[in-house]
């Protein structure tokens, strides 16, 4: 069972999240973006991911450098959701083999 502090982490952690969107929902429904701004707002779920990943590129662990080297190649072929599944499964199925 699940502590009420992980939950309430989880929850806290669940509500700042989905305010950052809001807050960018309604601070931008009325306006049309720039080809530049549009650019920047496209690019925002890929820089988010290298930000996730890069702590990775350092790690010592062989199981977080396989899992990354999966990812990359993963990125390199297909789009977001694929790459971030494939990501997850593999960093967690590696971690609980190679460990």
């Amino acid at each position: 069972m699940i502590s009420w502090a992980s939950f309430l982490t989880i929850m806290g952690m669940l509500a700042v999240t989905y305010s950052t969107r809001l807050i960018g929902f309604f601070a931008l429904r009325n306006r049309t973006l720039g080809k530049r701004a549009a650019a920047v707002m496209e690019a925002a779920p890929g820089c988010v991911l290298i930000a996730v990943i890069a702590p990775h590129f350092v790690s010592d662990k062989p199981h977080e450098l396989v899992a990354l080297a999966i990812t990359l190649f993963a990125a390199s072929r297909w789009g977001m959701l694929p790459t971030v599944l494939i990501a997850v499964v593999s960093s967690g199925g590696l971690g609980y083999l190679m460990k």
